[in-house]
C-alpha cells in the first residue's frame, strides 16, 4: 500500500535533514553506565572462583599430607605388632646364633632378598638368632638381639613402595626416623633398596647406640 502524499512528503524532508554524530564524551558516558556493572559482576565472579579454587587447592593438600603422615606413622606400630608377635610365638628363634655368618646364609631361599647386616652382635648386645617374619605385605628377615633381659628386634625388609617417614636423627652413616608406640622404641631406616625397623622396650638411649652399630659401615 503507498503512502499518503502528506507522509511521503515528510519522510522526504527527514531525509534531507543534516545528520550528526553523537559526542565522544556522550557516547563513553553511555558505554560506562551500562558496561560497567556487567565487568564488575565478571570480575567479582572470578575472583570467587580462583578463591574457591585455592581453597580447594589448600585443602586437598592438606588431606594428602595428613594421609601421607597417617601412612608413615603406621611403620612404627607395624614394627612394634611384629616385634610381639614373634615373642609370642612358640618359636620366636627359628636358627639359634652361631654368629652373623651362621644366621645370615640360613635366610637363603627363605625370603625373597639378601639381608644385609654387618654387625653380629657383641659383649653389650649379644646376637640371639633370627626368623623369617612378615613386615606389612612382604618377608622380612628378623634378627634378634638382646640387652640384658631385654630383647631387641631388627627387621630387614624390602624398602620400595613404602611411605618412609621424615628421618629426624643420625645413626651411624644413616639418617633414621625414631618413634614411640605402645611403650617400644622404634627405629626405622633405609639402605639402599632395604629397609631397617629396630623395636624394643629397651631405653631409648641404648637402642640407638644398637642402631648406631648396625648402621655403621
Amino acid at each position: 500500500m503507498s503512502k499518503a502524499p502528506i507522509d511521503q512528503a515528510l519522510d522526504d524532508a527527514l531525509r534531507r535533514l543534516p545528520q550528526r554524530r553523537a559526542p565522544a564524551a556522550l557516547k563513553r558516558s553511555l558505554e560506562d553506565r551500562y558496561a560497567a556493572p556487567a565487568a564488575r559482576k565478571s570480575s567479582a565472579f572470578l575472583r570467587s572462583a580462583a578463591t574457591l579454587l585455592a581453597g580447594a587447592a589448600l585443602a586437598a593438600g592438606v588431606l594428602l599430607v595428613f594421609q601421607s603422615r597417617n601412612a608413615s606413622q603406621g611403620l612404627f606400630d607395624e614394627a612394634v605388632s611384629d616385634h610381639l608377635r614373634l615373642l609370642y610365638a612358640q618359636n620366636p628363634i627359628e636358627i639359634e646364633s652361631g654368629g652373623v655368618h651362621q644366621v645370615k646364609p640360613w635366610f637363603a631361599g627363605r625370603v625373597d632378598f639378601a639381608p644385609a647386616l654387618a654387625f653380629g652382635g657383641d659383649a653389650d648386645f649379644p646376637l640371639q638368632g633370627g626368623a623369617v617374619a612378615l613386615f606389612r605385605d612382604r618377608k622380612a628377615a628378623a634378627f634378634e638381639f638382646k640387652r640384658r633381659l631385654h630383647p631387641i628386634t631388627l627387621f630387614v625388609f624390602r624398602a620400595e613402595g613404602l611411605p618412609w617417614p621424615v628421618a629426624t636423627q643420625t645413626i651411624g652413616s644413616q639418617r633414621a626416623a625414631i618413634d614411640t608406640q605402645r611403650g617400644f622404641h622404634v627405629l626405622l631406616w633405609r639402605e639402599a633398596d632395604l629397609g631397617y625397623a629396630l623395636v624394643s622396650d629397651l631405653d631409648q638411649r641404648e637402642l640407638s647406640q644398637l642402631a648406631a652399630k648396625i648402621a655403621s659401615p
